[in-house]
């Protein structure tokens, strides 16, 4: 039986997305996302038309790599998504592969790393059972050196209120207000859009 390939960086989807900023990715059980063609993938999602262009066929890992990108199927997609995704973080799928286009891969999975690791460490230390989504979005939309310093703000906010360390409800609280008060002045939506609004 033929191997199915599995791309060298799954938190990275070959159309740009950022798996590893993704709830399912970090989801316990049988119902993870392994990241794009990552292990077992292929049993999840047996169909990917982009994987099987991007991977099976160009041997790629993200299809900015690609001498045809943005082809014509791809170019069109990726203009409606801000409009009609109701999928905030495709929001950066667009200024992901453009970025990989012009700065080259390293770069981006270097910006990458960073967006996941501080994401870990508010899945950790932050997440009162109903905030990971909301995590995710935040890494994903925000820039890195907000996220930084507003993560450091809220520990030390916890710190000073004296919050317990086994708190997590109040430690969640501080910190989204503070993610949501940047977002909000930064006119950056964290919150899913409702249907009447597509």
């Amino acid at each position: 039986m033929k191997k199915q390939p599995v791309k060298t960086y799954p938190t990275l989807g070959c159309c740009g997305l950022d798996c590893g900023l993704c709830p399912r990715y970090y989801t316990v059980g049988a119902s993870r996302c392994p990241g794009c063609a990552g292990l077992d993938f292929f049993n999840k999602h047996p169909s990917c038309g982009t994987i099987t262009c991007c991977v099976k066929k160009n041997g790629l890992e993200v299809c900015a790599q690609c001498d045809e990108f943005p082809c014509s199927k791809f170019a069109s997609w990726l203009d409606k998504l801000t409009i009609e995704d109701s999928f905030l973080t495709h929001q950066k799928i667009k200024l992901n592969l453009y970025f990989i286009k012009e700065q080259g891969l390293e770069k981006f999975l270097k910006q990458q790393a960073k967006r996941i690791k501080l994401l870990e460490r508010m899945l950790k230390d932050f997440d009162d059972g109903r905030s990971k989504s909301f995590y995710c979005i935040a890494t994903t939309l925000l820039p890195v050196t907000e996220l930084k310093a507003l993560l450091g703000e809220a520990e030390r906010k916890i710190k000073v209120d004296k919050v317990k360390a086994d708190d997590i409800k109040t430690k969640a609280k501080v910190l989204r207000e503070l993610l949501n008060g940047f977002a909000a002045k930064g006119g950056v939506e964290l919150k899913l859009r409702s249907k009447s609004r597509q």
